[in-house]
């Protein structure tokens, strides 16, 4: 069995109402602090409502975690698993309380988000500090989030795959590729979370992230095209004061200034998109509501064919994928793996990485106060990389 570093696997996420009932709570514990009236929760609160009010991604998160325990046991990775989320049952603080009763102490961090932000990495690193501190267990146990995982191959490979899956489809309806337009879609965010993206807090880490993703999916069809299909990023869930200005452009719009170039008869109309959720882990309501409701309707109402790829999910390249991570944190010499030019993000934040309130930065459980200290960080990794190679060698 492999010796550890870490004695337990907290798999993190962002939660989602189970009933009815919990709709606006759940909408409440989203957007506590916010000053949001509950009539403005209610249009939100159609969506899951629409769908009885359950939130399928708990069920596809418990999916998720029962596909890596498999995985790690044919590694022989013995590490058990504890499920927390942000915003509703079960919660985080109960999982650390469940995980300390049971022994543990060393914590691996997992969450469902691939991508480097306030909202997807920093603001689970504030909330680990705070459940630790609200619940005792400051000092007695400590978290160690793992890196974003937005270049692992085996993140992109289903992607890949379905938008393959997704253009073959439509040339055998008559649709030629160079007359589909691939939109790759994720969660927009307020500019200046984006601009605060980074390990200085100056990063705009997020689009660029998902730049290079998007390029690696199209670079991989090459080979399988005779011509390749124009494609952009696009915004979709937008929420927020409407005076605060996020990323755009918003699908729906994209997929209008479609309809309305077809319209103008320009040579080479579009016939129909391709809609990937690159930014998105599995197909939870976000996906179901805003891609295959809302979105399709813009494409019907706009006479375009419509196909959307499937998220990575519980495909077993992204399950293979976690437990490539998580064996990162277990053994330093490791390598570590990932595409696009843009590397593998370090496993330690800096003390301003992705902070959206300079000058107010809320404690943070995994972090370091300077470039200089996430420096002396990966020198310390090199040394017990050459000291692990070392041994072995002897």
């Amino acid at each position: 069995m492999a010796t550890p570093q870490y004695d337990a696997i907290l798999f993190a996420s962002f939660g989602g109402p189970e009933g009815q009932d919990d709709v606006i709570p759940f909408l409440r514990n989203v957007t506590a602090g916010r000053g949001v009236p509950d009539e403005r929760l209610e249009e939100v609160a159609g969506h899951y409502r629409a769908l009885g009010g359950r939130s399928p991604i708990n069920e596809q998160n418990r999916a998720l975690i029962s596909a890596l325990e498999a995985e790690l046991a044919t590694r022989e990775v013995d590490l058990p698993i504890y499920f927390g989320n942000r915003n509703w049952a079960p919660y985080t603080a109960e999982a650390l309380q469940s995980l300390h009763a049971d022994g543990h102490r060393r914590v691996l961090a997992l969450i469902t988000s691939a991508y480097s932000s306030y909202s997807g990495c920093r603001q689970y690193r504030e909330d680990f500090a705070r459940q630790l501190d609200e619940t005792g267990l400051l000092g007695e146990v400590e978290i160690e989030k793992s890196r974003s995982y937005f270049n692992h191959p085996g993140f992109l490979a289903p992607v890949v795959d379905g938008v393959r899956a997704a253009l073959t489809d439509l040339e055998r309806e008559g649709h030629d590729t160079d007359r589909v337009r691939v939109l790759f879609s994720t969660h927009s965010i307020p500019l200046a979370m984006n601009d605060a993206s980074g390990p200085t807090g100056e990063g705009s880490w997020y689009v660029d992230q998902h730049l290079a993703a998007c390029r690696y999916v199209m670079d991989q069809l090459h080979d399988d095209l005779p011509v390749m299909p124009e494609w952009e990023l696009v915004y979709q869930s937008r929420s927020g004061a409407p005076h605060v200005p996020w990323l755009e452009p918003d699908i729906n719009d994209v997929i209008e200034r479609i309809g309305t170039e077809n319209r103008a008869e320009q040579a080479g109309a579009t016939e129909a998109v391709v809609v990937v959720p690159i930014g998105f882990v599995t197909d939870h309501v976000e996906v179901i509501w805003d891609l295959d409701t809302e979105a399709k309707e813009s494409a019907e109402e706009q006479q375009l064919a419509f196909r959307r790829v499937a998220t990575s999910g519980t495909d077993h390249r992204f399950i293979a994928a976690l437990a490539d991570i998580v064996q990162e944190h277990l053994d330093p010499s490791r390598e570590r793996i990932a595409v696009t030019e843009l590397g593998a993000v370090q496993d330690v934040c800096g003390h301003n990485c992705c902070q959206v309130n300079a000058g107010r930065a809320v404690p943070t459980e995994q972090g370091v106060n300077s470039l200089q200290e996430i420096a002396a960080h990966l020198r310390e990794q090199e040394q017990a990389a050459a000291g692990a190679a070392a041994g072995a060698a002897s």
